[in-house]
């Protein structure tokens, strides 16, 4: 590929963009990047970074696998928990339902967004943020290096799995950029704006948007009531391989607590 290519936003420090593809793309041409799944994998991970636990991703797919194992059998590969179909099983994509493991547990998280696009972009410095960890993450990132790409994991259309719009992504996105220093593309200041817009009504927006109706309507409120508080955790997700070949998600051990000025 090449690095003059106008979608990689080459010009400017801070970036936003949406989905596997653009994280497999600007994760080689950045310092970091943070992957954000407001609804809901990436919550998902900070409620369970903050409770002390290690998250694996595993890229669920709608015929129910990511690749040559089942999630379960991957999980049992990792000697780790595994988190089941929300309303199902006693730890899901659910954010609530995360707040129940315990310091050094491990968990296997299928997500068909959020883990796809945090394995997209391992070829380099890859965060889990949302709204509840925005000012960490954004932290712990800017201590990388100043060109940061934040890449929404996005939704998708049942009928045939493209990516679709999420609100609730960009929102996110734009609470991660406004604690970064950096010139903003069009992309990421438009993200920005829509946070810098929204924030003084996030449990309210995110109740109103399409993915927030979805999960209201399955029973999951709490789900996105707990999304909607920002800064609520102060751990930053960071992906790693580890020595089984895996990757996970752990809390930086010695968190960068400088402040970054804001964008």
């Amino acid at each position: 590929m090449s690095p003059m290519s106008p979608y990689d936003q080459n010009h400017h420090e801070l970036r936003f963009d949406v989905g596997p593809l653009a994280a497999a793309r600007l994760a080689p041409l950045c310092d970091a990047v943070v992957v954000v799944d407001v609804l809901s994998f990436s919550t998902a991970v900070s409620v369970a970074m903050a409770r002390g636990a290690v998250v694996h991703p595993y890229p669920f797919k709608p015929d129910g696998h990511g690749g040559q194992q089942s999630p379960e059998a991957y999980a049992e590969s990792l000697n780790a928990l595994c988190a089941g179909r929300r309303g199902k099983s006693r730890y899901s994509l659910s954010p609530p339902t995360l707040r129940k493991l315990a310091a050094h547990d491990r968990i296997v998280l299928p997500s068909p967004n959020g883990a796809t696009v945090s394995l997209a972009a391992a070829a380099t410095a890859c965060f889990a943020g949302c709204l509840r960890n925005a000012q960490a993450v954004a932290r712990a990132a800017q201590a990388c290096g100043r060109r940061i790409a934040v890449v929404a994991g996005g939704e998708r259309w049942q009928e045939d799995d493209s990516l679709r719009y999420a609100f609730e992504d960009q929102l996110g996105a734009g609470a991660v950029l406004s604690f970064l220093a950096g010139e903003p593309s069009p992309e990421a200041a438009a993200a920005l704006a829509v946070f810098r817009a929204s924030e003084a009504n996030l449990a309210s927006l995110l109740r109103a948007c399409a993915t927030g109706q979805e999960l209201i309507a399955r029973g999951f409120g709490d789900d996105v009531a707990c999304a909607a508080e920002l800064n609520a955790d102060t751990t930053a997700p960071r992906l790693y391989r580890e020595r089984s070949g895996a990757f996970a998600f752990r809390a930086l051990a010695q968190p960068n607590t400088k402040a970054a000025s804001s964008a």
